[in-house]
């Protein structure tokens, strides 16, 4: 079986997600809309370890990395992300899944988390791009993203349906390593 690395820096700790801390997520979880932009459910502690059930699957088939995130700041479990679509054969992946709670919106937490997330794809696993799936509608994590330095490389147009059943748009976005390693010198 796969393990997820822990990765940690002056303000992230991220562990791996797993079936024995999964619940210390059920109170960010439960927030209303949390995900309103994914097709994700983990609003009830039931269907939170359906999904945590699922992300540990795709580790163990080696297309997915989840996990739990805590920030340091505060001292209290944030939410969580992980790697996914790993083609080691292309060296491409996509960080995405990541969702905290609204109380951490805006903090910096996302950045850290996301700046230790792409030094470790790039760096330890070698990859050479990485990739972000947002809802074209979610203007403040395409911003996120593009702060980071990456670009808008098209828009899949009617591409996921949503749990509410909308079909959104989705904007794919990609890094490189040179572009990475270039502006974070």
């Amino acid at each position: 079986m796969n393990t997820a690395p822990t990765l940690e820096n002056e303000r992230v700790i991220l562990s791996p997600l797993n079936i024995d801390n999964y619940e210390k997520l059920i109170p960010i979880a439960s927030q209303e809309n949390l995900v309103q932009y994914s097709p994700s459910n983990i609003e009830t502690p039931g269907v939170l370890k359906k999904y945590v059930e699922t992300a540990l699957q795709q580790l163990a088939a080696g297309t997915s990395i989840p996990f739990i995130i805590y920030d340091k700041k505060h001292k209290v479990y944030a939410g969580s992300t992980r790697f996914m679509h790993i083609n080691k054969i292309n060296k491409v992946l996509h960080i995405g899944f990541t969702w905290v709670g609204r109380e951490f919106h805006g903090t910096g937490l996302n950045t850290q988390m996301k700046k230790l997330m792409l030094d470790y794809a790039f760096q330890t696993m070698d990859f050479e791009k990485v990739e972000f799936r947002v809802d074209e509608r979610n203007i403040a994590s395409r911003k996120a993203v593009e702060k980071l330095g990456c670009t808008l490389e098209g828009i899949l147009r009617k591409d996921v349906y949503l749990l509410d059943g909308f079909k959104r748009n989705t904007c794919c976005y990609g890094l490189l390593r040179e572009e990475w390693q270039n502006g974070n010198k």
